[in-house]
């Protein structure tokens, strides 16, 4: 009887996952093929990233191809010629630890970003690119390696949904290190994490010279404001402790919104001193908003 129930509850769950993967990939190939395809490759194939030879400056020229070392040396403008790859290789390396577990709002974290992650990895698809998958909390725990089509866009979407963590905290500098070593080529890199850790800037500043590093920062609304409803145990899920606070206080709202805007402030300013652009996606919204308007920015600024 109890094997029978096991197997009953494991069919069971079957279904509801394969549901759950039915409906993400429905919403998000949507997004990709009405909202990203453009955008995508006019961010990411605008111009070849793998560099080929040196020639000589003629007008017209993009300005930004100037290799200045060549210049100086030969008193002539020179220009870096660059392969137009038809291919490139999109990883999304995405946290998995205990606090991407948590939500206030109608979605997880971990929800929001298995739907960010399946609306980049279509828009990869749809441009004939490779697409991959890091999932990491203290530790690597999953890696699948960059592939093409529906297939592998389906197994990460299902892997992220599945996927019950080992750990409950959170190593990004341990997940960029795994990256740069399984990388061989400049690829395009989605980190999507809370960015609940510290002592990571160094491996980012590393992984962001070698790949076209991207940060999607993960923010539940409880990560903005807190409401004022008087003692609160909080559970810290990955330093397995309760604390207690009284969340009415004028002085502890008053703190809790500064501390939090400082932390999120310090971390886009490290982000970007290592030219690593940043999109902030808030649980309690569409995640759709943000990813595009960073598309046409980024299209813009390129362009």
């Amino acid at each position: 009887m109890a094997s029978d129930q096991r197997e009953d509850e494991a069919v069971a769950f079957t279904r509801e996952l394969l549901r759950r993967v039915r409906r993400l990939e429905i919403r998000t190939s949507r997004v990709a093929d009405d909202l990203f395809a453009g955008n995508y490759k006019s961010v990411f194939k605008g111009r070849g990233i793998e560099f080929s030879e040196v020639r000589r400056y003629y007008p017209g020229d993009d300005v930004r191809d100037i290799e200045w070392n060549v210049t100086a040396r030969t008193g002539y403008p020179h220009v870096k010629q660059h392969v137009d790859e038809r291919e490139l290789t999109v990883l999304l390396v995405v946290d998995s630890s205990g606090s991407v577990g948590f939500g206030t709002a109608e979605r997880t974290k971990q929800e929001v970003a298995a739907e960010v992650a399946g609306v980049l990895a279509f828009s990869a698809i749809r441009n004939n690119d490779k697409v991959g998958l890091v999932m990491f909390t203290e530790q690597v725990e999953k890696y699948i390696s960059p592939d093409k089509g529906r297939r592998q866009v389906l197994r990460v979407i299902r892997e992220m949904l599945h996927h019950r963590p080992s750990q409950p905290g959170t190593n990004i500098g341990n997940a960029l290190e795994f990256v740069s070593r399984v990388l061989t080529r400049r690829a395009i890199v989605f980190l999507i994490s809370d960015f609940h850790d510290q002592g990571y800037l160094r491996p980012l500043s590393v992984a962001a010279k070698r790949h076209d590093l991207i940060a999607v920062r993960l923010i539940d609304p409880r990560e903005r404001e807190m409401l004022p409803v008087g003692l609160v145990e909080f559970y810290d899920s990955e330093l397995g402790r309760h604390v207690l606070l009284d969340t009415s206080t004028p002085g502890y709202q008053k703190l809790f919104k500064e501390r939090l805007a400082r932390k999120r402030a310090d971390e886009a300013r490290d982000l970007i001193r290592r030219s690593v652009d940043l999109v902030d996606v808030y649980t309690d919204e569409s995640p759709v908003d943000p990813l595009v308007k960073f598309f046409q920015l980024r299209a813009r600024r390129l362009g």
